[in-house]
């Protein structure tokens, strides 16, 4: 069923295993996807098997000035964005000692800063439609501290659900929803190869599950958020994480 087709959705971190699975579910529900990623020949090749409903556009999140021109040539392009996934992040597992502010200002800028610049250029258009999805990725991490996760990203990922809620209370009656996917141990590389083979086999202990995340769950998690019929669900964290923590 194309319910997204007519929408524009932007996905961050595109070539990453868990925007890669972001894009496929919302380009088979029929979006136009635009994929933000620094990954020049990776989003080239993702685009071009996508086919003409999505476009590459490659810049560095970290950098204020190249994406306010990426996303000024997306509104020329698009005219408005109805969907924004804030999905793009880097991860470190410097715990407080080890964390330099430079090391923190970087995580930040890319986790973070970038997810308001987007949220702030996009949202106007959302806004005069009566009709917009905002998807921020955080993570496991915000609430508990990182079970191996570094101080700045657990920071971060706590910052995103925060950028949620604000967003979320400010344009609730605007027909714009923001909510957050908040997954734990995605079998991706920034995962697995960060992640020592004791680590994952310990976490994979502790998951009552037994087993990790798989890409295409975040995505259908994410998909559904963007949905027609998700308009009633704003301010909202998803949890996934395989019964590690409950609320």
């Amino acid at each position: 069923m194309n319910e997204l087709e007519g929408r524009v959705a932007v996905v961050t971190g595109a070539c990453g295993a868990i925007g890669k699975a972001v894009v496929a579910s919302l380009h088979n529900a029929g979006a136009r996807t635009v994929l933000l990623d620094r990954d020049a020949g990776g989003l080239e090749n993702l685009a071009a098997s996508l086919g003409p409903r999505a476009t590459a556009v490659t810049v560095d999140l970290g950098d204020p000035d190249a994406l306010a021109a990426s996303c000024s040539r997306i509104l020329d392009t698009c005219s408005r964005v109805d969907i924004l996934v804030n999905n793009a992040g880097i991860l470190s597992n410097q715990k407080l000692a080890e964390t330099t502010l430079a090391d923190w200002r970087r995580l930040m800028a890319i986790n973070v800063d970038a997810a308001l610049l987007l949220t702030k250029a996009f949202v106007p258009g959302m806004v005069d439609a009566g009709w917009g999805r905002i998807i921020n990725m955080s993570s496991l991490a915000w609430k508990s501290g990182g079970l191996t996760a570094g101080t700045a990203y657990s920071v971060s990922k706590a910052a995103m659900v925060g950028l949620t809620f604000s967003t979320a209370r400010e344009l609730a009656g605007k027909g714009v929803t923001a909510n957050a996917v908040a997954p734990a141990y995605v079998v991706s590389p920034m995962i697995m190869e960060q992640l020592s083979e004791d680590e994952r086999r310990k976490q994979l202990q502790a998951i009552p599950v037994g087993r990790f995340c798989a890409p295409e769950e975040v995505a259908h998690a994410v998909s559904f958020l963007a949905s027609p019929l998700a308009g009633f669900i704003t301010g909202e964290v998803i949890d996934m994480n395989g019964g590690l923590q409950f609320d």
